[in-house]
């Protein structure tokens, strides 16, 4: 049998990915574009990858091909009539990442709620060297405890979120997107009650037609001027300019993203221009990727791929 890895390099080069020798042959592409996938799949049997496009262009010649599995949970850059008519199985993962992305939720807050910027550069810039006073809190900050977060999208991260919001004493309020999920502990409430009630909203939703630019110039209209956003959901779920409008204006008071539209940031993005990080706070799609997380998620596809093929302890029986 042979695995191709497709785009390796989104997955990291420190993680043990020997148990996949055990399968096969294993040939592994840092990145590959649909036209070097074509080629590169022609006599593969698995292929492994996150982003590549999966359609008759990228794998039209791979006449062996029985398995396709994705290093995450989406699977929009799948095909899936294509493959269905091709008789080619796929696998994703999903519940790798959920302890890692709740913890940069809170490492997000943290650093915006507590005006850390602020008090490291004090310190950083020496001002601290020799003060009048053993403290300075000139930026004011405030207690998490007994705030209202609002959680838009209660799957399992946000679930996660809200129970650990919950231990800090917050009061956590959802809004569901697809107006189906219920959580016995929690108070589902309407977008526009969620959005004017809450000192946190955070954003764990999927991408789709119930969320593409939920979050918009009148969506950040009814949030408090003094609230606080996180979206570690999709890019497209917000409207970019609106956010960049919406700070600039003060109409809220600062955003943390882990996601953006399109990734990597493009020259025009217009949250580019916001400089100041007590005011925005993007990391670069980072929140799965904790070495733990990785680990699972490439653990789980190796269980995938053995039971697919009915493999023990890598010899087919």
């Amino acid at each position: 049998m042979k695995i191709v890895f497709l785009d390796a390099k989104t997955i990291g080069e420190d993680i043990d990915l020997s148990g996949y020798d055990s399968l096969g042959t294993v040939v592994k592409y840092g990145f590959s574009t649909a036209e070097e996938a074509r080629e590169r799949t022609k006599d593969a049997d698995v292929i492994v990858l996150n982003k590549v496009e999966i359609n008759e262009t990228s794998i039209g010649e791979a006449d062996h091909l029985k398995l396709v599995c994705v290093t995450a949970t989406g699977t929009n850059n799948l095909d899936k009539e294509y493959l269905k008519q091709r008789g080619i199985a796929w696998r994703n993962v999903a519940g790798y990442s959920t302890e890692t992305v709740a913890q940069h939720t809170f490492a997000l807050l943290f650093y915006l709620m507590e005006k850390l910027r602020y008090y490291d550069d004090y310190v950083k810039t020496e001002k601290y060297v020799e003060d009048v006073t053993f403290t300075h809190f000139e930026n004011v900050f405030h207690e998490l405890s007994g705030k209202t977060w609002g959680i838009i999208g209660l799957g399992n991260i946000g679930q996660r979120v809200a129970d650990i919001a919950k231990l800090f004493g917050c009061h956590v309020i959802y809004y569901s997107t697809s107006g189906k999920n219920t959580k016995p502990g929690y108070e589902r409430v309407s977008l526009e009650e969620l959005l004017r009630s809450s000192d946190i909203v955070s954003v764990h939703a999927p991408l789709d037609e119930n969320t593409r630019g939920l979050m918009n110039r009148k969506t950040f209209a009814l949030m408090k001027r003094e609230a606080i956003f996180l979206n570690l959901g999709r890019g497209p779920i917000v409207v970019e300019q609106d956010l960049a409008d919406a700070l600039n204006e003060g109409t809220i008071a600062a955003a943390g993203l882990d996601v953006l539209c399109v990734e990597p940031m493009q020259r025009d993005n217009p949250l580019r221009t916001i400089k100041d990080s007590g005011k925005l706070l993007i990391t670069p799609h980072i929140a799965w990727a904790s070495v733990e997380a990785r680990t699972r998620l490439m653990k789980t596809i190796e269980k995938q791929i053995r039971e697919f093929f009915q493999m023990n302890d890598g010899k087919q029986e």
